[in-house]
């Protein structure tokens, strides 16, 4: 119906310079769902050829991202160039990054400042939509009815954001947050569900060549996956 269409989101999974892709798959998405609200997971820059054009459309068009662990290694490089992060990113990506944004100064302080002001996630009624994820590693702290108010994990994101448990960082397997918990962050080679955490992994290697991904959520429920292979000049 009408009213669910208007209430379903877009979310995309790793971008990572892949200009070219983002908008073939961004279109492809609008064709399905004029004025979807669209997500992103994050980890924007780096690897691929074209980051400064990634955050240059993602502002245009209002693409609601939440940043990954290369969208921080990045503003930290500029912001904070002593931290952990911007030391991180010399071995992350960081030489086609700094090519993009030659010549671009301005736009490059723009970007880091969009950067640093995006939510680390999104809690939303339909879904739970980060970078990485939350471990499962803070289940033995919290209270068995924590899922009745998530702005109880507010504090343990933030004093993790650093150390490699983090939402912008982790591997470990996921909290169940009893809605869909939407990340990218690990790649696969395709959009993978884990039905233990009700999570969902969404970055499918647009910068290693395999295809960039997305997902139409409604309620906790993927209504439709929308994929498009990656196109070689945004890797060559």
């Amino acid at each position: 119906s009408y009213l669910i269409r208007c209430l379903m989101i877009a979310i995309i999974g790793d971008v990572h310079g892949c200009y070219y892709t983002l908008v073939d798959l961004y279109t492809k998405i609008l064709q399905s769902y004029p004025g979807i609200t669209v997500y992103s997971v994050g980890d924007m820059v780096d690897r691929g050829n074209y980051s400064c054009e990634v955050m240059d459309f993602v502002i245009e068009n209002n693409i609601l991202m939440t940043p990954g662990n290369h969208d921080y290694m990045f503003y930290h490089f500029f912001k904070d160039p002593s931290s952990i992060f911007a030391k991180s990113w010399f071995f992350n990506g960081s030489e086609p990054t700094l090519e993009s944004y030659e010549n671009r100064q301005n736009s490059m302080f723009r970007h880091i400042d969009f950067i640093k002001d995006a939510p680390l996630y999104f809690d939303l009624p339909d879904c739970f939509i980060s970078h990485a994820g939350v471990s499962n590693f803070y289940q033995k702290y919290l209270a068995p009815d924590f899922r009745t108010n998530l702005n109880i994990l507010e504090s343990y994101i933030t004093n993790d954001l650093k150390t490699d448990r983090g939402i912008l960082w982790t591997r470990d397997p996921l909290l169940n947050l009893g809605k869909l918990q939407v990340v990218g962050h690990t790649k696969q080679q395709e959009i993978t569900l884990v039905e233990d955490s009700n999570s969902v992994y969404i970055d499918t290697g647009a910068c290693v060549g395999n295809k960039l991904s997305a997902i139409i959520v409604h309620e906790s429920q993927i209504l439709e996956t929308i994929e498009v292979k990656t196109h070689l000049n945004d890797i060559i």
